[in-house]
């Protein structure tokens, strides 16, 4: 007697090829949209007035590889005048794993004015972090710092949501378990086209902290 799944076997292989055509024609088309604003070098980036530099984890109380070297270039960026201020935007739910205490003062750290530093405290994930920099911090325009696997889904989302958008890799050696960080994308890039398609908003948006007013860094922040 057949089971279930050997009487609908062709139908369940029908749907699996249909879906991963489906996902690998998003892929496609996000990519070759984004791909050109993507930059691979701190000089040749054009200068914008903000850097968005998102969270990727941290160890304790320093940031993860991912983090460090987003932080790194978006410092780069900083130094060499091509950004004038920088949102940073990550996980601060839990003392635990406070991602926006360690991303700020590494920053101060490495000689950027905290008065040039605005901080996203609810950027839980790619879409949240760019429709919060549009609504609550009204930024038309950045400068996006990430992994290059990632920036293509950032600034699909960021130019599909009001932030013109183009990106700097932060890419710089080898990263734990990066093919399978880049297997994933392929799916969350899908996901990101129908967060845009239905105008998705964030659990949290908060009050205004306009980009271009007084930073949300305050003295006490520092060390």
């Amino acid at each position: 007697m057949k089971t279930f799944i050997q009487k609908h076997f062709k139908k369940f292989l029908l749907l699996a090829i249909i879906g991963l055509i489906v996902v690998f024609a998003i892929n496609y088309y996000v990519r070759s949209e984004t791909n050109p604003l993507i930059y691979h070098h701190a000089n040749g980036v054009p200068e914008e007035n903000v850097g968005i530099i998102f969270g990727a984890g941290i160890r304790h109380d320093r940031p993860s590889k991912y983090l460090k070297d987003r932080l790194d270039a978006g410092i780069a960026l900083y130094k060499l005048r091509k950004i004038n201020k920088m949102l940073l935007s990550g996980d601060n739910g839990s003392d635990e794993h406070d991602e926006l205490t360690v991303m700020k003062l590494y920053c101060y750290e490495h000689g950027v004015d905290t008065t040039k530093i605005f901080l996203d405290y609810a950027g839980f994930d790619t879409y949240s972090t760019l429709y919060r920099a549009k609504h609550i911090f009204k930024i038309d325009q950045a400068i996006l710092v990430s992994q290059g696997y990632h920036l293509n889904r950032a600034i699909y989302i960021g130019n599909k949501l009001g932030v013109q958008s183009v990106g700097l890799a932060a890419d710089a050696g080898k990263y734990r378990n990066y093919k399978y960080v880049r297997f994933r994308e392929c799916f969350t890039i899908c996901k990101s086209v129908f967060d845009v398609a239905r105008n998705r908003e964030p659990h949290f948006l908060g009050h205004e902290v306009n980009i271009n007013g007084v930073s949300n860094y305050t003295k006490d922040d520092k060390r």
